[in-house]
């Protein structure tokens, strides 16, 4: 049954909030923003080795696009669930990478557990956590702050505007790194043989060498 005007129009205005709210959340964001972000990107752009996302829940699928983010545009990233990892994938690390760990709260068992498990390889981890002083970000060599902001949840439960951040602060880290980097169009274009964007990149390209 299809909603009346009224309740169409008191939707449409709940929808309008919700993004207003999460808007205003990547705006504090940015203000917060420190140097935290340039010291991770040294340390990537210095490592031998490759980012490790892990995370756990709705993080860990943040996790998934940031490391995605960050292997389509020059640095070599995987994603590994701490559960997994605690159970055998901890082979999957290597020294001279870099953890890039995922909780809005900092407190996440599994993640700190996966933590403490891999400080016995030479590794740099790094946490985005909206609690600077939680168990995660003392556990971390470096802390990316996103800041604890109600979620835009009704019930302020489901991960939504902390989720949001998260994913801002992962493509601010992925893009300042693919700009350090010099990727060009040309690498993006390798990376992406596929689908329309791949399709535009590459004639591009053969245009390019044609002329």
């Amino acid at each position: 049954m299809w909603a009346t005007a009224d309740s169409r129009m008191v939707m449409l205005e709940r929808a309008k909030a919700i993004i207003r709210q999460e808007a205003a959340a990547l705006e504090s964001l940015s203000n917060r923003l420190d140097e935290s972000i340039c010291m991770l990107a040294a340390s990537i752009l210095s490592s031998t080795g490759m980012v490790v996302v892990c995370g756990i829940g709705k993080s860990r699928l943040v996790g998934e696009k940031i490391s995605a983010s960050l292997a389509s545009t020059g640095t070599r990233s995987i994603t590994l669930d701490p559960v997994d990892a605690l159970h055998g994938d901890l082979g999957r690390v290597r020294a001279g990478d870099v953890i890039l760990a995922l909780s809005n709260s900092g407190e996440t068992a599994e993640l700190l557990q996966f933590i403490r498990a891999v400080r016995h390889l030479r590794v740099i981890v790094a946490a985005i956590t909206g609690r600077a002083c939680s168990s995660l970000a003392h556990a971390a060599d470096v802390v990316l702050d996103i800041g604890l902001t109600p979620e835009a949840c009704a019930l302020g439960l489901a991960p939504t505007t902390s989720t949001t951040a998260m994913g801002a602060m992962g493509d601010a880290l992925a893009l300042i790194l693919q700009e350090r980097r010099g990727f060009t169009r040309q690498d993006f274009a390798r990376l992406h043989p596929s689908g329309s964007l791949g399709r535009e990149l590459n004639a591009s390209r053969r245009s390019d060498v044609a002329g």
